[in-house]
């Protein structure tokens, strides 16, 4: 299928708005990952090359292990006077990182998550698609004659995919997914070297991987979990922003099925990644304040009891998918 057939009525919104605006102001979610810097700057230097004279910003903190992506931009409050304000992968409003969001003139939301939390005038929202990368990807693959590809773009967009699909491990990378990155290696860019700092870790966060995999509490019914509290972090000198590489993990041991990382926050509250390779977690995660994929997604609980709680459902999403499984 050519991507002129693929296009659909909120890309063509977002082009014409883009378009239109001479300032756009890219934001994206708290405690970002690969896919979320991919997604908003990919997006950013995408439209810098295709619309030169425009003024374009990418805004929100960076942690230091995602530095080596990209570097955000430092935009004024009167910077968002008269801007289209365009928010990657975020799914829910009280996640987006920078709270000017509200000051441009106009709101679009980019997403690959499911969720109900519809807060801009426009939406793209595929939770078909592999990650917001892969649909910033699309989106210049719908518009070939008007956006313009460079290497920078492409190896931001393509770290996002990556990221979100654990080096094309997970389900949700599709047919689509492969075709989009291939598109996008052609771009002139190292994807090898892309790949290597994306899995490469420091000498503590190896220590922390050894950690989990000695600590990893696995039940009967395929139900594992870790919690790293502060404490545990301290030991190793750490943060939550370090933790990232360490949630597949539990996924590469056989018998387990679906798993939580639980990681203490400064406040006391604890971020919950679930991941799964069979069960639908998403609806366990609404229950704790949080949302997501059906195989991957976060939630918060607020104290040890909560994680407890948390982990007693997943022992019982584990325990019925093996009933279903040997009918």
């Amino acid at each position: 299928m050519k991507p002129s057939e693929k296009v659909t009525q909120a890309q063509r919104e977002i082009l014409d708005a883009v378009r239109t605006y001479d300032t756009i102001i890219i934001h994206r979610h708290i405690r970002p990952d690969p896919d979320a810097i991919g997604s908003q700057v990919g997006l950013a230097e995408l439209l810098k090359n295709s619309f030169p004279a425009k003024r374009i910003y990418s805004v929100g903190s960076l942690p230091d292990n995602l530095s080596f992506l990209a570097e955000m931009n430092h935009a004024e409050p009167s910077d968002y006077h008269n801007a289209l304000v365009i928010v990657t992968d975020t799914a829910n409003e009280g996640r987006i990182d920078d709270n000017r969001y509200r000051l441009g003139q106009r709101l679009i939301k980019i997403d690959h998550h499911p969720g109900e939390d519809a807060y801009a005038e426009t939406e793209w929202v595929d939770p078909s698609a592999s990650s917001c990368s892969e649909m910033i990807a699309n989106f210049w693959l719908a518009f070939p004659e008007e956006l313009k590809m460079n290497a920078q773009a492409a190896r931001l967009l393509y770290a996002g995919i990556v990221g979100d699909t654990n080096r094309f491990l997970y389900d949700a990378t599709s047919p689509d997914t492969m075709r989009t990155a291939a598109s996008l290696m052609e771009q002139g860019f190292s994807h090898t070297e892309v790949n290597h700092q994306l899995t490469q870790i420091n000498s503590k966060v190896a220590k922390l991987t050894g950690y989990v995999l000695e600590n990893l509490e696995i039940r009967p019914s395929g139900a594992a979990q870790i919690v790293l509290t502060q404490e545990t972090l301290s030991r190793f000198g750490l943060t939550d922003a370090d933790t990232h590489s360490v949630v597949p993990l539990p996924g590469t041991i056989e018998g387990v099925t679906l798993w939580g990382i639980f990681v203490e926050q400064e406040d006391g509250v604890f971020r919950c990644r679930l991941r799964s390779k069979g069960p639908v977690i998403n609806g366990l995660a609404a229950r704790h304040d949080g949302g997501g994929h059906p195989l991957a997604s976060g939630a918060n609980a607020k104290d040890l009891a909560e994680i407890h709680q948390i982990i007693a459902e997943m022992d019982e999403l584990g325990a019925n998918w093996q009933e279903r499984s040997t009918q």
